[in-house]
């Protein structure tokens, strides 16, 4: 790993640390603890035992913690998505950073999405899957989405499959995760219709990221110059896309 790799990944590192100490600092109460449910006593995703969840001083720090975290997280493979596009003469690690960091922002959002769901709150499995409370299942899908699309592309850029199909998941997936983004919402909170506008730019951004990968994939009759620059714009969508989620606040 060469001094700018290290440099980019000790940037990132230290954006999300920044993030989640100023987080927690901003949204606790000086001296209070972050409440937790307890057993015996009935809580939902919107309720916690000291009253409202969504939009209370823990609720708030736990959503915007995990918006940072995954906001570095596409920040730093978009850079290495960037590097990969400009041909810049980077590590091999860029080529694997992507689903790698996808694989990881996957399984943490179908652990911690959500603080009362099945696998640590008190909702258990089937309760949390029921649909009785669409924002969980969105958060465990877009989970879900990042998985599968980390498998397809560790298959794909470590040579283990080959046809042009392959390219087809990230794309695909990419789309509907950010057109998810349009209608996913978090009602009950204070500051629902802010937040809103913040997903739907979110939504925006992350179509164009995937009709530029679309289009670096499999346009037809273009010189590489030009899917280079398609490679370019999606990787510059991914990178824009974690900035806005560093950003996010309730």
């Amino acid at each position: 790993m060469n001094r700018l790799s290290y440099l980019l990944f000790g940037l990132l590192i230290a954006i999300l640390s920044l993030t989640s100490v100023s987080s927690l600092q901003a949204q606790t109460p000086a001296g209070q603890q972050v409440v937790s449910s307890e057993p015996g006593v009935s809580s939902d995703h919107h309720n916690h035992p000291g009253g409202r969840w969504e939009g209370s001083p823990e609720g708030i720090a736990f959503s915007e913690f995990n918006h940072h975290f995954a906001g570095v997280s596409d920040m730093l493979f978009g850079f290495a998505e960037l590097s990969i596009a400009l041909e810049h003469p980077m590590s091999v690690w860029t080529r694997l950073a992507l689903p790698a960091i996808l694989g990881v922002v996957g399984v943490y959002n179908i652990i911690w999405s959500d603080h009362d769901a099945w696998p640590i709150g008190t909702l258990s499995f089937a309760e949390t899957f029921s649909g009785q409370d669409r924002e969980i299942i969105e958060h465990k899908f877009s989970g879900i989405i990042a998985i599968v699309m980390a498998v397809c592309e560790a298959l794909r850029r470590t040579g283990r499959v080959r046809h042009p199909a392959w390219a087809a998941p990230l794309v695909f997936l990419t789309l509907v995760g950010s057109l998810l983004l349009f209608v996913h919402s978090h009602a009950n909170h204070p500051g629902a219709a802010r937040i809103d506008l913040h997903h739907a730019v979110l939504g925006g951004v992350g179509v164009f990221a995937g009709l530029s990968k679309g289009l670096a994939s499999w346009l037809p009759g273009v010189s590489p110059q030009v899917r280079k620059w398609w490679d370019v714009a999606w990787g510059g969508c991914v990178v824009l896309f974690g900035l806005l989620l560093v950003v996010y606040s309730e």
